[in-house]
């Protein structure tokens, strides 16, 4: 099958892997933390046996390279060769080649944070850009695809079950602050999955809704969508208008609302991403919105 690898992905799974090997090294290894999947097991055999991390997870993986072929697209089975293999060449790096001293071990809660913000960093810029490191990220990745999961989830199980086993050469307190650690990765793997910067939806119930959505794209410079409603207690058609903004702009629209109908029923929601007309690409900022406006307005309105 025909290849379409893109440059700028394998560099950013490159950058989502160094991310990766420095937390795991400067604050999961140096601080005594356990962490899960494949990786959790890589520092069971390195706490036990004395087994590079580097090593055994290439060797840990290779099975799961099988299943990988199966489920996924070339494109994204070599993205996933890409940061498995090149986590190992950063964990060498940051192991023996370039070291930093991070011993954070009188103070467990903030190693487990650190560890937990690398980790997650990197996995969630790795998962953006198409790639995985193998070991649960490749299980994650084929659920996700399979039933829907939520592939932070699935890697949570994953990795609790693979920390309860660390308990081999851990202590309670410490497999508890990995716990921390952990969520605090899910949590990153979100944020940067679905965006750090969150727009906000605005559906508006209002029998002023023509005059709500002229005001809008005049005075907010932004889109409005008009759909067909209906109360279900009155039985009155209306207009529904939605409209997504930057959250520093929903107290104007907020605003604008209550200054033309002070009776309209509106209702607020998180969007974790936008992009198109009127939005940047992964950017939730002030951008012009070009409204193809009726010859009449652009008179009135230059």
């Amino acid at each position: 099958m025909k290849l379409n690898l893109k440059t700028k992905n394998i560099l950013f799974i490159l950058l989502g892997a160094a991310i990766y090997a420095f937390g795991l090294v400067n604050f999961n290894m140096k601080n005594m933390l356990a962490e899960g999947g494949v990786t959790g097991l890589t520092l069971i055999l390195y706490n036990l046996m004395s087994i590079d991390p580097a090593i055994s997870n290439i060797v840990l993986n290779i099975p799961l390279f099988f299943a990988g072929w199966r489920f996924f697209r070339r494109n994204e089975f070599i993205y996933t060769l890409i940061g498995t293999f090149s986590l190992s060449f950063f964990l060498l790096v940051f192991q023996h080649w370039i070291t930093f001293d991070f011993s954070l071990r009188h103070d467990l809660f903030l190693a487990a944070l650190f560890a937990g913000a690398f980790i997650g960093g990197g996995l969630g810029i790795i998962f953006r850009y198409g790639g995985t490191t193998g070991g649960s990220d490749i299980v994650a990745r084929i659920t996700h695809k399979k039933f829907g999961w939520a592939m932070s989830k699935t890697m949570l199980v994953i990795d609790a079950a693979v920390i309860v086993l660390s308990l081999c050469y851990l202590d309670y307190r410490q497999m508890m602050y990995t716990l921390v650690g952990v969520f605090v990765g899910a949590k990153m793997i979100d944020m940067i999955q679905k965006g750090a910067y969150s727009a906000k939806a605005i559906m508006i119930f209002s029998k002023k809704s023509d005059l709500l959505a002229s005001q809008i794209i005049k005075l907010l410079d932004r889109s409005v969508t008009l759909m067909d409603g209906k109360g279900g207690y009155t039985g009155r058609k209306m207009n529904v208008l939605y409209c997504v903004v930057s959250r520093n702009e929903v107290f104007r629209l907020k605003s604008l609302i209550h200054e033309f109908d002070p009776d309209a029923f509106v209702t607020v929601n998180d969007v974790h991403e936008v992009f198109g007309e009127g939005f940047a690409q992964n950017d939730v900022g002030p951008a012009k919105f070009t409204e193809k406006l009726p010859i009449k307005d652009k008179i009135d309105n230059p």
